[in-house]
This record gives structure tokens, sequence and C-alpha cells, in this order.
């Protein structure tokens, strides 16, 4: 039997690594498939303020292409492996595409919860779903993020969110080990501020 010999340009995906903090540098041709680890896609205003646009885990798309604003930067939350897929390839990610579309909705409902309380919750709850592992607590949220980043990524002050996460933890709705986070699965899941799939 003969094996077919695959032509010269035949694509040939290879994982790229980067280090916690690292800025994944962008193509405008291309887009990133992450593969492991967590990332946040960012901007900042005038003034230097940051302005979280989402945060992607396992099999998400990022990349300028997927955005029009700018400055837009790639940030790893932990270690990352991802690979980048040219455009001539973009047709074979349709549903990853309309998943990107889905959860940046999602995330723009949560940035909008009032009051700041609800907004933490529900921040954590979805982090859970992403990024959670079972254990005997509930959903252990592997990527951590510190009360800085979480202030950063939901618009409010680093006091304002160490004072909610004790809160929380007192009435037991999460369970904090050293730097890890737990989100008790038997604490009720909040409704949606709007309608949509928060599962």
């Amino acid at each position: 039997m003969q094996l077919l010999t695959p032509p010269s340009n035949f694509y040939k995906p290879s994982l790229q690594y980067f280090k916690r903090r690292d800025t994944i540098p962008l193509n405008s041709r291309g887009l990133w498939q992450i593969e492991r680890g967590a990332i946040r896609t960012l901007t900042w205003n005038e003034q230097g303020k940051i302005i979280t646009l989402g945060i992607w885990g396992k099999g998400d798309l990022v990349g300028q292409p997927l955005s029009e604003i700018a400055p837009y930067e790639v940030e790893c939350l932990s270690s990352v492996s991802a690979i980048l897929i040219p455009c001539d390839r973009w047709y074979l990610l349709v549903d990853s595409l309309l998943e990107h579309a889905r959860q940046a909705g999602v995330f723009t409902t949560i940035l909008r919860c009032e009051p700041v309380r609800d907004r933490v919750r529900y921040f954590l709850h979805w982090l859970a779903q992403k990024f959670g592992h079972r254990v005997t607590y509930g959903k252990l949220i592997a990527v951590r993020l510190s009360h800085q980043c979480i202030a950063e990524v939901l618009g409010t002050s680093r006091v304002t969110v160490t004072r909610i996460l004790k809160q929380l933890e007192a009435e037991g709705t999460i369970v904090r080990d050293r730097r890890d986070l737990i989100w008790r699965e038997e604490e009720p899941i909040p409704k949606p501020p709007l309608e949509g799939n928060w599962g």
C-alpha cells in the first residue's frame, strides 16, 4: 500500500509555550487557540487603567482579528500552551468562534452586575464553571488570580475585593486554602442578571 505524501504547504500546527505573565505576540492574520492554561485579553484607557476584555482557557480563541479595540493585549495568567492558526484555516473554527462570541456576552453581563458584591459572586461562579475541578468541598478554581487582578477584571478596588471575599468565606460560599479558592457546590447557583445559559 502506497502512503500519500502531504503537499509541501500541508499545515502542521505546533504548540508554543508561554510562562505566567508573558504577553502572547499578536498576528493580524492569525488566531491563537489555547490548549492549556488561562489568559486574559485586555486594553487600557488614556489614564492607563486596565480594562479586561475576557478570560479564556482550553479550546478558546484569542487574537487581534476578533476585536476592533486598540490597544489589545493577551496576557498569560498561568503557564500556557497555544497554537497559532492562520486565517486560511479559520473556516475550521466556526464552533470555537461562536463560543467566543457567547462567552464574551456572558462576561460583559457579569461586569454590568450591581452591586459589586453580586459581580464578585457571579464572576467566581463563572470561574468555577469554566476552570473548576471537583474536590471534596466543591469546585477548585484552577486559575489563581490575585485580589488586584480580580479588582482590575471587575472594575473595582483591591480593598473591596478582599472585603467581599472575606464575607463570602465567612458565609461558606467559598473556601480558601492558602492561595486556592473553592466554590462551594452546595451554595445555590446565583441567578443570572439576564437570561442565558450559565452552566
